[in-house]
Order: C-alpha cells, then structure tokens, then sequence
C-alpha cells in the first residue's frame, strides 16, 4: 500500500485518535452546552500546552495567546491594521508548518477565541498565487466566536518560485486546504475539550476555487461552503490571461490599450444595452452582459491623428482578439469563456498587459508546466496549452460537476460572480453550474425533485451580481454579505441559517458603493439564478422597483470537453 493511499484513506482515522490524545492536555472548559458560550478556565495556559502536540506530517506547531486589542500585533501579523488589531478579542494564536509530502511546506494558522467560541469552525480562502496567510479574513471571524483557520496554499514566498514540484502543486490545488481543516478540527477538540459542531469555508477568487476542491474532493470537510468568483477552472482561466497579453502586444505597443480606452468601450458598450438586459436605463453597468450584442464596428477609429477618443486598427483587432476568446488554433475548439460586455475596464483581465512585473504574477501555471521554455508572446495554444493540461489540470482544476456525497453529507454551497468581473469572468461560474445541474438530471437521486435544477437549488445556490467586479467593488452593486463581517446577517450568517435550521436563501439585498454626489446608495435584489432583477419603473435606487424574474439558462460561450475538466 503506497504513502499516497495512506494518506487519503487513513489519515481521517489517525486524526480521529489523536482528538482522544489530545483531551489528555486539553485545560479544563466551562460549558454547560455546545450551543454556550466556552470559556477557559486558564486560557494562556491551554494555549501553551498546545504545542506539545503531535501530528503526522506536522512539522512544528507553535501556540501564543494574543491579548485583547493590543496596540503592536504579535509577530508576523504586520499585514493587519491598527484598526483591525485593535477590535480583536483574546484568542491564542496557532502556528502550524505541515509536511504531506517530500517537497510541502504548508503554513497554517488557527485563531481560537478564548471567550465565547460558538463551537464552529470557520475555514478561510487566500487570493492568487497565495503565499501568505490572508489575516484580513481571519479577524472578522473570530471577532464573530469562530475558531478561524488560513493557510498559504504551500506557496511561499510566491507561486512564481515554485517550479518543477508536484508536491506543491497538489499543496496550492487541493492538499493544503484539506491538512488546514482536519488539523484545525484536531487542535480546536484539544483546546476546548469538545469538537466544532458546525463547519464553514468562506473564500472568493483563489479561495472560490479552494471551496469548490472541498466540496468535490472532500464532501465531509464543511456543512457549508461559499465560493466567490471561483477560479475553480484554473488551467484555462489563466489561458486567458495569457491570450489578452498577446492580443494586446501583437503589434508592440501599438496593440495596448490603456485605461482611456477600455473606459471608452465600456462607455460605448453600456451606452448600446443598458435598459434593454433587466435593469435600468439608467445603469452605468449591465445587469445581464449575455443579452447584449454590441457591434465593435460602432467604435470610433482613429484616421489621421491617434487621440484618447478613438481606437487604432491595431487595438481594434486586440479588442477583437479579446472579445473572441481563447482557442485551439489548429481544431478551433473554445478553452475558455471570453470577458463579458461591460466588464472592460474592470481591474484584472485585459488591464494586466503592459507591465510585466504586474502580468507575471498571473503566470505561474505556464512556469510550473513548462519551465524555462516558457515564453508569453510564443506560446501555443494547441501544444503548449496540451503540455499545461496534462501536467497541472487534474491536479489545480475543480471542475467536477459531481457534488453528490457533498449533498448526501447534508453539504450547503453558495456560489456568487459579479457580471462586470474581467477577471475571473462569470460565463465560466455559469457554465459550472448548469454542468452540476445536467450532471443531477443523468444522476437523479431517490426522492429528488423531478426538476433537476430545483434538485440542484436545495443544496447550491448561485447568485449572478448586476455591476460586481472581482469579488466586490465596480460600478454597480458591490455587495451582497459577502466576505467576514462583524455582522450576523451577511451572507456567511444566510448559509449558517440554511445549513442549521433548514431555510434556504432566496433573494439578497444588494447595495452599491455610496454616490459622492448625492449621497444615494442603490439597493436591488439579488435572485437565485436563472432569476435577475428586473427593473419595473420608479427610482433605480429602491429595491422595491425591481423584481425578480427569471432569464434564459446558459446562454454563454462554452469550452470544448476537453478544456472543461
């Protein structure tokens, strides 16, 4: 029996023991229930004799315990604010480095409130390349009683210094998440003396994609997951990055297109179908890109003298190039999704072009498939594009439609994109979901709904954001509860509701940033996909004049097969 089947199917078991060995250290706690508050009876101590505990794999383990607000953040927490320090309850930091295999060095880190843990676990995403340990998503959730856990993927100091290694591969694809849960699980048993009675995992981007790996390759990890802007499609979403640089440097720098002139497109663009895809007329974004058909030949071109107002052939053929999307150029087949309309001058995507040292941290998976022959403008979407799939996607891609034991477990998950997001487009979050719902129509379970998109809709729901750029921000609406906050009725506390006490989320309240001008702030409600809130008449700003109403299913560019796993 190999060390790889070891780990997958025994691992569980062992850390099922060492729960019982860790009781053996464990300081004693005050708690009548698990629904009360848990206190320790001396919780620096608890904290400290958390480190004398033993894992496989785990190469060191540290514990501190941090004093409420205190001014100067312990050590290797300079990356969180006065303000944000500042709020913090007591909590004993941990500091784990983990070791799965030969080549890992996976960084995680555990914040245990010391007063009031709600007895849950709340698991957190990072964002890109990882690296780091994402402390801004950790505070805001012990400030709410959970028992925080984040991790760095394995990936530092950067994604771009990882080469030929596998193993770190699989640590940034799907290990390091999954060794941060069942340790975290192990050590909250040791320092409460009573196991979390819930689970969460709450992450966007790179975090979207670390929820979708759970909720594929490890079903019983959380009750309940919410995957933001999922990078989940990783080998091909980067493609596209790829293909804007060249599209954008196929002519020098006579090809670029700066920010006046992706303002320009996006002006022109929202201009020509406002009003006409369920919102408002008025809109400065569209609230459903699909419906929308602009002619790129209604842009102005420059004919004598270049200026801000105008594009050159050259970047009418960029835009073009982007508009179409990556393909095979010798089978013609899709690789991925192009941006949608209206999403241009967003920050990712097509404005990661002209400073290299800004692009390359987008690269990553080209350097780890093919090394030093990696060479931006020359790469082959047909051999290279094969190479790069054949050595990363079955490892960093999370396409399964498959969430069956993830249902079967009692599983929650809630998946969310915003329509002006240049950089993990929404078309590929739609295409996932209609493949997770065609998958339950071939695989009806006993006593489903005969409808397999009602099936779908009882275990995973997905919210499509009028305005939203990456993860939040953008010209429309910006935020719907996403993210940690301090607050219970975000969207974090919809998904606790759901997975608790039975009552699925329907519409979201949806606000936009605040109008410097008039001090408005829209608000709209956000549906349940295929519905989109569609504009009735009245002021813009008032949910109350929009409802929400259903639009055509899919309706977006889909990847070939092959470049869809």
């Amino acid at each position: 029996m190999n060390r790889h089947f070891f780990r997958r199917h025994w691992m569980p078991a062992t850390i099922a023991l060492i729960y019982l060995a860790a009781l053996l250290i464990a300081a004693p706690v005050l708690a009548s229930s698990q629904d009360s508050p848990v206190v320790q009876s001396d919780p620096a101590a608890a904290c400290e004799k958390l480190q004398a505990l033993k894992f496989p794999e785990v190469v060191s383990i540290s514990s501190q315990s941090v004093i409420a607000g205190q001014s100067r953040p312990a050590s290797g927490m300079d990356s969180l604010s006065p303000e944000k320090i500042a709020g913090l309850p007591p909590f004993c930091r941990v500091r784990i480095v983990a070791k799965p295999a030969p080549e890992s060095s996976i960084q995680i880190e555990l914040w245990l409130p010391e007063v009031h843990w709600n007895g849950r676990l709340l698991g957190t995403g990072t964002g890109g390349g990882a690296g780091y340990v994402n402390y801004d998503s950790m505070g805001p959730g012990i400030k709410r009683g959970f028992a925080t856990a984040n991790t760095d993927l394995g990936t530092a100091p950067s994604a771009n210094l990882v080469a030929d290694s596998p193993d770190k591969w699989a640590d940034f694809g799907y290990r390091a998440t999954h060794e941060m849960t069942l340790l975290s699980k192990a050590v909250i048993t040791a320092f409460y003396g009573v196991s979390a009675k819930h689970s969460y995992f709450d992450g966007c981007s790179t975090g979207g994609q670390q929820a979708l790996s759970e909720a594929q390759r490890y079903p019983t990890d959380y009750d309940g997951i919410i995957a933001g802007a999922p990078a989940n499609n990783r080998t091909h979403l980067h493609s596209e990055f790829l293909w804007h640089y060249q599209a954008t440097h196929k002519a020098g720098d006579q090809s670029l297109l700066p920010p006046e002139v992706l303002t320009q497109i996006t002006e022109a663009v929202v201009s020509s179908c406002a009003g006409k895809d369920g919102g408002a007329p008025s809109d400065n974004f569209l609230t459903d890109p699909r419906s929308c058909k602009f002619d790129l030949d209604r842009l102005p071109i420059c004919t004598a003298k270049v200026t801000t107002h105008c594009l050159t052939q050259d970047q009418l053929a960029a835009i073009r190039s982007i508009y179409k999307g990556p393909v095979n150029p010798v089978t013609g087949e899709r690789i991925y999704a192009p941006i949608p309309f209206g999403s241009e001058v967003s920050p990712g995507g097509i404005s990661f072009q002209e400073n290299w040292s800004t692009t390359v941290a987008l690269m990553y998976p080209f350097q780890w498939a093919l090394g030093d022959r990696f060479e931006p403008t020359k790469f082959d979407f047909n051999t290279d594009e094969a190479q790069l799939d054949d050595k990363l996607a079955p490892i960093v891609n999370a396409n399964n439609p498959d969430l069956r034991a993830f249902q079967n477990n009692g599983g929650k998950l809630i998946m969310f994109t915003g329509t002006a997001d240049a950089l993990v487009p929404f078309p590929d979050a739609v295409n996932y979901y209609e493949n997770v719902v065609a998958f339950i129509k071939q695989h009806p379970e006993k006593d489903s709904p005969a409808d397999p998109l009602t099936a779908t809709q009882q275990f995973f729901r997905y919210y499509l954001v009028p305005g939203m750029a990456h993860c939040g921000s953008g010209p429309g609406i910006v935020g719907i509860g996403q993210g940690i906050s301090e607050e219970p009725n975000d969207l974090l506390g919809s998904l606790q509701n759901w997975s608790e006490e039975g009552s699925a989320p329907g519409e979201i309240e949806g606000v936009s940033e605040t109008n410097r001008l008039t001090g408005e702030m829209m608000r709209r409600p956000i549906c349940p996909y295929p519905k989109f809130p569609t504009y009735i008449g009245g002021n813009p700003n008032e949910k109350s004049n929009f409802q929400c109403k259903v639009r055509p299913r899919g309706e977006v560019a889909v990847p070939a097969t092959k470049y869809s796993k």
